[in-house]
């Protein structure tokens, strides 16, 4: 599976717009979106669980060209935690309480709109994956955290 890139994320940000989905780009996906020079495979998405939210969900990705069964709907209608798509034009990680994020409005409060993009705040992005603890996590997490310094660094 090839990187994620920039023409997939504005395709999925253009559709979420389209069905006014409450959602916020985390994870590695959301760093990147900040200016985190890396790659990744797929987009991660902390999107609101709320039913109505789960459902214009379902019928954005649909839109762009995912294929969801009904056990897909059912999660994303009712927020199930994680939901991993990869029958679609490219993967993504739909989460509904990330690790180290309490409350969806909390992290909306903190967003960073770039380019008409919702993204976590970088200090969320790390906060999430210092509490997932995951190997991948752990290995990512120097590389982020110098990267959100060189952030600060710029707004002085």
């Amino acid at each position: 599976m090839p990187a994620f890139d920039y023409r997939q994320a504005t395709e999925l940000r253009d559709a979420l717009s389209r069905y006014a989905v409450r959602y916020l780009f985390i994870g590695k996906s959301g760093a990147i979106l900040l200016g985190f020079p890396d790659t990744t495979q797929d987009a991660d998405l902390f999107v609101e669980k709320e039913r109505r939210n789960g459902q214009a969900l379902a019928s954005a990705l649909v839109d762009i060209g995912f294929v969801l069964t009904e056990e897909h709907r059912r999660d994303l209608e009712r927020g199930k935690d994680f939901v991993q798509l990869k029958d679609g034009p490219f993967d993504v990680d739909i989460v509904f309480a990330p690790d180290g994020i309490e409350r969806f409005e909390d992290a909306w409060t903190r967003r960073v709109e770039i380019d008409g993009f919702p993204v976590c705040h970088i200090d969320d992005i790390i906060g999430s994956k210092d509490a997932a603890n995951r190997v991948k996590d752990r290995e990512s997490l120097p590389r982020l955290r110098a990267f959100r310094d060189w952030l600060r660094s710029r707004r002085r």
